[in-house]
């Protein structure tokens, strides 16, 4: 997986890549070089006292390294620029994916697993990538020519290079064997501490209610120490590897001493050849540990390339249509045709055989017990996901096969749980609709009882919201999300329990406006509360995913028994009526 991440990656920077080749090939080469030219000086030069011949020879070694320098300032430039836009361009596709997701796929993966793939996988992949260009080029290179070099100097020394190599290779690859299934485990555990670090800035208002610090912070020792315990784990093996390779270099540098200083002694080697001989033993050494410090880091880049693939290879559920209609032949209507949704696995659907026909000009209430699948029923219509049955038609119009961009013009939904972006209240109300005017934003305001809450925050439209709008109370929220939506003025209004934390003041104020600015639109409410949706000009009832009734309010308290009881555990009998 880590390859083919690299290949569709890497390819946009051929040339750059190319580039980085040539000048770590220089620059290895120019290293290779000067050993010698130093064995030169000292059996040409210093052994003759030659020192005209010290001197030239010296200006080469001096123009070599300056060769080399610029040659390596030059290779780690390029490769720093490569990695940094490759894992740019790495975060760009993960997201790009995510924005695909539908609820299904994004509750399969999680929120805190795909931050982590993201940012952090991404991260060991990219850190992969600069070390390969500005380390791993050069190691092979050098420890080939480093071996090519040796023999060139000493034949019958260089045997001790064909038992030093192998016994590295076979030390380092052990130990990388060793650490690859620790990296994902670690992976892993970190999506665990991700998770209940999120939960638990989130959840804090729950938190401190229940006095639940010490559970809490128990609960993130135990995620926290589990992560530690498996980089522990790692990091004695990586501690390993260094004292693996230096003991076999240093007992290799022993060995060739040893009959480096016999072969000089028996006139078979010049004194500057066992030096040179050394060099280059340090040099194969030094690529041998270059590329003991890459497989350090390519087990657990394999495993973060491993975990951004799955998220590539995930296709949505819900697929964007190959020709997509991009106009409606009505507007403002809605119809569910024996639709239904059923989650992979599942052993019952969550819907079933749902009929609902909401034309514009009028209100259509869904209600339920919960979990009877009211959300679901509107996370159909703006394909949150696809129902597994039946069709959602918007203006006569499979809602599959329509332009996702005109779906988005035609739906607005007001969420369970309505999200405010970090930013101004203004930023939040144009999301929808970037060319709003101030006047038509404090005219949705209006609408949603908001403008005196909104006028009174310092700075008014420009007043801060903090992520998720955490500084602002639920009821200020979800008018602030009603608001966003009428900003947008869709065909189709979805409101998913959107008036559950409004005081029965303002949600009758609410309504009262809604239903003005809303006249000619199609409207549609989720709510548990009874008072918000008796005056629906339909109800449909939902009990356990099937319709167990529709009509009006009269109506269904008349002859239906599941309505009735729901109403009747909110209101007394003589309100009811």
């Amino acid at each position: 997986m880590l390859i083919r991440l690299l290949r569709d990656h890497v390819r946009p920077y051929r040339r750059a890549a190319l580039l980085l080749v040539l000048l770590q090939l220089v620059q290895t080469s120019a290293t290779l070089y000067l050993p010698t030219l130093n064995a030169d000086i000292i059996d040409n030069g210093v052994v003759r006292g030659d020192t005209g011949y010290i001197l030239r020879v010296g200006g080469v070694m001096v123009a070599v390294s300056f060769a080399q320098i610029g040659c390596n300032i030059g290779a780690v430039l390029i490769g720093a620029r490569t990695a940094s836009a490759l894992g740019r361009d790495m975060r760009a596709t993960v997201f790009d994916r995510v924005q695909t997701f539908s609820a299904r796929e994004l509750a399969k993966f999680g929120a805190p697993s795909l931050i982590t793939r993201t940012t952090n996988d991404v991260q060991q992949v990219q850190m992969l990538v600069l070390m390969t260009f500005t380390l791993m080029v050069s190691a092979p290179i050098m420890c080939v020519g480093g071996l090519v070099m040796a023999l060139g100097q000493d034949v019958p020394l260089s045997s001790v290079l064909l038992g030093v190599v192998p016994v590295l290779a076979v030390s380092v690859g052990l130990i990388v064997h060793r650490m690859r299934p620790l990296f994902r485990t670690m992976q892993e555990r970190l999506d665990g501490v991700n998770r209940v670090l999120r939960e638990q800035i989130t959840g804090t208002r729950v938190i401190r209610a229940f006095v639940k610090d010490e559970y809490e912070r128990r609960r993130f020792t135990e995620h926290n120490s589990a992560l530690t315990d498996v980089q522990l784990r790692s990091g004695r093996l990586m501690a390993l590897m260094f004292p693996t390779v230096m003991t076999v270099v240093n007992a290799s540098s022993v060995v060739v001493v040893w009959f480096g200083a016999h072969r000089v002694n028996d006139g078979e080697m010049q004194i500057g050849a066992l030096t040179a001989f050394l060099a280059y033993l340090m040099q194969i050494v030094m690529a041998v540990m270059m590329a003991t410090f890459m497989f350090m880091l390519v087990p657990r880049a394999e495993v973060c390339a491993d975990r951004i693939t799955e998220v590539l290879d995930t296709d949505s559920s819900v697929v964007p249509p190959a020709d997509p209609v991009r106009t409606l032949g009505s507007h403002g209507t809605l119809e569910l045709r024996g639709a239904g949704f059923r989650y992979p696995g599942a052993e019952a659907p969550v819907l079933q055989d749902i009929d609902l026909l909401a034309r514009p000009g009028e209100t259509t209430a869904v209600i339920g017990s919960t979990g009877s699948g009211k959300s679901t029923l509107l996370g159909l219509v703006p394909r949150l996901f696809d129902a597994t049955e039946g069709v959602v038609l918007i203006g006569g119009e499979d809602v599959r096969r329509l332009d996702p961009q005109l779906v988005a013009r035609t739906v607005g939904l007001v969420p369970q749980q309505p999200y405010l972006f970090s930013g101004t209240v203004a930023s939040n109300l144009r999301y929808g609709r970037p060319d709003a005017t101030d006047e038509e934003l404090w005219a949705a305001l209006e609408t949603a009882q908001a403008r005196g809450f909104v006028a009174a925050m310092e700075g008014g439209l420009d007043a801060q919201i903090g992520q998720g709008g955490n500084n602002v109370s639920g009821g200020q929220r979800q008018r602030l999300a009603i608001a966003r939506v009428l900003v947008h003025r869709p065909e189709i209004y979805l409101f998913d329990d959107s008036f559950s934390a409004l005081d029965y003041a303002t949600d009758a104020a609410l309504r009262e406006a809604l239903a003005r600015t809303t006249a000619d639109a199609t409207v549609v409410i989720v709510a548990q509360r009874v008072s918000t949706i008796r005056d629906a000009d339909r109800i449909l009832v939902l009990d356990e995913g099937r319709v167990a009734g529709a009509g009006r309010h009269e109506e269904l308290m008349a002859g239906n028994e599941t309505y009735r009881e729901i109403v009747l555990s909110q209101l007394t009998e003589q309100e009811a009526a």
